[in-house]
């Protein structure tokens, strides 16, 4: 067990008052004038008598109520204790039988009369209840304790060990206790527990007891549901089952408020709210694609809905049925053929708790084996990442644990043996893995080995990027003469050099450039002393010098952000980050954009997008001819696009009446929760040049407004100081062809890829870029956007949680193709055109 932690309130001690004796209050005067005397006597009277009445009235009472200001805390401990001479009846897991009433009576006088005897315990102890008993017999309880506000310095007092001291006091030999009402309690256990979960199942209301059967599919639902619950519920299921099944419980529709504190679903593989034996605690909003679903150890199971927020949400449905225990128990196995696939138990639901798995993977003699983990996530609280001490998978002597976007590991012969662990509390979803024997010889024919394992084309080797992810691929390389040599030994494209970013890591594709040590260098290129740095003087033509200084009052350059009062804020990326940097605080205004409302797990490898994974994703439908183009929401009635959609030799390309959006959209032939919408009005920028691409960029207006739901939400614009550093990781989606001259996607893809700077996008593009223009994905190629992307969103994540809209997907020369990245429209030089026509 472990000692929980507690921060100190107020001291409770009250403030001290020194009353003045009647000498100090008036000193004795010598008498040198009747009247000046009274005077002087007057009003030193009427100021002692001011000051006492402050003192007695005002600071007294300030005193006085120190302690009455601090809110009374309640302290309760939850866990089970194992009857050893009762004998099971069923009868007792009718909380309304009296062979229940009466053991959890006895049960409760015993609790009770262990914790008297620690005095520290006896002075704020309240009551003790039992909640359940299973089969042992094992009865589930929880204490409370009630600490007043004059004491909240004794709260970190309350620890498990001494709970658990107390509960022993009587223990004999074989840690055995024999009460006074002959009960003999073999096992006890003691867990801190958040109060709000302490529900009596005689005397409160939404409490329920419910009986998981093999074969059938029982529901229940959130009070209110779907309408919606009420602030301050507290609402208890108690799930079983007969002994020899384990309870699965789905979650189809899940949507409470995203704040968990005060929000919240808490499940336990127990009868009480068991720290030690938690499955797991949630909230916000999960998409169909990604439900809750949870299942047990045993053959029951607990679970509490809180809520203390004053937002109300539709609430949660819920499916429970009961399944052989053995269908949780059994795992693992011997795995013979060339390749296949495994996956922890109960995958994709989440793993049960106390379970552990092994897999042998045996391949032909020669050859060795190679998994690929396509998802891995097995978080829990407290738990270091680095140590795996709780849940874990342990391949070759190391144990993973956590969330991870790529793991790919190779065995050194070929066997290679698979252990899945997970302990009494908290599961999660667990892993989906691939192997696949191969010849050790050619381990990625036609391909680059990573030492993870993983095969990349060849051409990445050496290109400067990490395409592997532990730098295999970057490493022992022989920089040609098209690249760099950094002095940490990595080779970076020789146009890199003096670009403003560091390439290598270590600087040193920044250390020998035009300027000295101890000066700046402006945006432009000039150098300058390094101490015009933030002198509140704008010394660079540009303003970089003063761009990310915390004050510099009346320095506005093409780095500030401009308020609606005309302030200017020199600080990067000011807008929409939770801080209120403008005095009329309109940099945090028109913030209610660039979320996704469902909780997504990230899946490693795929490239088709969740539902609900990127919902400003519009489609454009021409005519007759499917989807076209893509746009982004921006509002609920308009849309922003790319103006070669739209400008084109065939006028009816620009009739609005030809056009159909389809925002929500997954799949091309779903319409299940998509919004169509007729376009009423394109508005393609005014100096498009459809021979070079410049101010590629077009408005849509809509016909009617959009009804934002979980999968329809606009994107967030950046503002004209808003940086996109090169190297910044972005995402690109559309329904594009997934290669040169290939067809339009029916599903809904997406891709990662990287800003690219400036400098080296002139220089591949061989000076076809306009500063109206970006390029972003990989100079070695194989990730682009392509036919029928156009139109569509370049977005990024900051660290205000928000996602921004950097680009618009515009031109590049075939798909994906080496040194020839993609080319996108760039928002920021484009955004008070963006403001003038739409007023956003």
């Amino acid at each position: 067990m472990h000692s929980a932690r507690y921060d100190y309130g107020q001291n409770g001690k009250h403030e001290r008052i020194n009353f003045l004796s009647n000498n100090e209050k008036v000193p004795p005067k010598q008498k040198k004038g009747i009247v000046v005397g009274v005077i002087v006597a007057l009003l030193v009277l009427a100021a002692v008598a001011g000051v006492l009445i402050w003192l007695f009235v005002f600071k007294a009472n300030s005193g006085t109520t120190l302690s009455s200001r601090r809110s009374p805390r309640t302290i309760v401990f939850s866990g089970h204790m194992k009857l050893a001479d009762v004998p099971f009846d069923q009868k007792l897991e009718d909380i309304s039988s009296k062979e229940f009433t009466d053991l959890a009576s006895n049960l409760e006088d015993v609790i009770g009369e262990c914790i008297k005897k620690d005095s520290f315990l006896a002075k704020y102890y309240n009551t003790s209840v039992v909640t359940a008993f299973s089969h042992g017999v094992i009865g589930f309880y929880w204490s409370k304790f009630d600490v007043p506000g004059s004491d909240l310095e004794m709260v970190p007092e309350f620890s498990e060990e001494r709970m658990l001291d107390a509960l022993e006091t009587a223990v004999q030999g074989s840690r055995s206790i024999m009460s006074p009402r002959s009960l003999k309690i073999s096992e006890v256990t003691a867990a801190l527990t958040d109060p709000r979960m302490a529900r009596n199942p005689r005397s409160v209301e939404c409490f329920y007891v419910l009986e998981a059967e093999e074969g059938k599919i029982k529901t229940f639902a959130s009070p209110g549901y779907p309408t919606g619950y009420t602030s301050k519920s507290r609402c208890q299921w108690q799930i079983r089952a007969s002994e020899k099944n384990s309870i699965l419980v789905d979650f189809p529709i899940f949507y409470i408020e995203d704040y968990c504190p005060d929000d919240f679903v808490y499940i336990y593989d127990s009868l009480s709210s068991d720290e030690y034996q938690a499955i797991t605690q949630k909230c916000g909003q999960r998409p169909p694609s990604n439900p809750l679903a949870v299942a047990s150890s045993g053959n029951f199971m607990l679970i509490n809905f809180i809520i203390d927020s004053d937002v109300q949400r539709p609430g949660f449905e819920a499916q429970y049925t009961a399944i052989p225990l053995s269908n949780v128990t059994t795992c693992g196995g011997i795995l013979m053929e060339t390749e296949g696939v495994f996956t922890s138990p109960l995958y994709p639901r989440f793993y049960p708790p106390a379970v552990d798995c092994k897999w042998t993977i045996k391949v032909a003699p020669g050859s060795k084996v190679r998994v690929k983990f396509t998802m891995f996530r097995m978080k829990e609280p407290r738990v270091d990442i680095h140590v795996c001490h709780k849940d874990y998978v342990e391949v070759m002597g190391t144990k993973y644990c956590g969330e991870m976007t790529s793991l790919a590991l190779t065995s050194n012969n070929n066997v290679l043996e698979v252990n899945f662990h997970s302990d009494k509390s908290y599961t999660d979803k667990g892993f989906s893995a691939e192997y696949s024997a191969y010849d050790p010889a050619d381990p990625c024919p036609g391909k680059f080995a990573c030492a993870s394992g993983i095969c990349i084309a060849k051409e990445r080797k050496c290109d400067g990027w990490n395409d592997c992810g532990d730098m295999s691929d970057e490493i022992k390389c022989k920089c040609d003469k098209e690249q760099f040599p950094c002095d940490n030994g990595l080779c970076k494209p020789r146009m890199w050099v003096c670009d403003h970013v560091n390439d290598c890591g270590d600087g040193s594709d920044e250390k020998r450039c035009s300027c000295e040590e101890n000066e700046w260098r402006c945006g432009n290129g000039v150098c300058l002393p390094q101490d015009v740095v933030c002198d509140n003087k704008q010394d660079c033509i540009d303003g970089s010098d003063e761009a990310s200084c915390k004050s510099s009052p009346g320095i506005c350059s093409e780095f500030s952000f401009i308020c609606n009062n005309n302030e200017c804020v020199n600080k990067v990326n000011a807008e929409c980050d939770r801080v209120n940097d403008c005095s009329d605080n309109s940099d945090e205004a028109g913030c209610d954009c660039g979320t996704r409302p469902y909780k997504l797990n990230r899946i490693v490898g795929g490239q088709n997008a969740e539902l609900g994974e990127w919902p400003w994703q519009v489609s454009l439908h021409f005519m007759t001819n499917g989807h076209v183009c893509g746009a982004s929401i921006i509002s609920d009635k308009w849309l922003l696009s790319a103006s070669h959609c739209f400008v084109t030799n065939d006028p009816a390309n620009h009739v609005a009446s030809n056009w159909q959006t389809y925002s929500g959209m997954q799949a091309q032939y779903k319409q299940d929760g998509v919004q169509h919408r007729a376009v009423k009005t394109i508005i393609s920028h005014p100096n498009y040049d459809h021979m070079t691409f410049d101010y590629d960029i077009a408005l849509l207006e809509l016909s009617d407004p959009l009804q934002f739901t979980n999968t329809i939400q606009p994107i967030c614009l950046p503002s004209a100081s808003h940086v996109f550093p090169a190297g910044t990781s972005c995402w690109v989606t559309g329904w594009g062809a997934q290669r040169e001259g290939g067809q339009v996607s029916m599903m809904l893809q997406k891709a990662s890829v990287k800003i690219i700077n400036d400098t080296v996008c002139d220089m591949v593009t061989e000076g076809q870029v306009t500063s109206r223009m970006l390029c972003s994905g990989f100079l070695a190629g194989g990730v682009d956007a392509c036919q029928g992307d156009s139109g569509g969103p370049l977005v990024c994540f900051e660290e205000s949680g928000k996602w921004f809209q950097v680009g618009i997907v515009s031109w590049g020369e075939g798909c994906a193709r080496r040194n020839k990245p993609g080319v996108y429209t760039r928002i920021t030089k484009l955004r008070d055109w963006v403001q003038k026509e739409t007023g956003i």
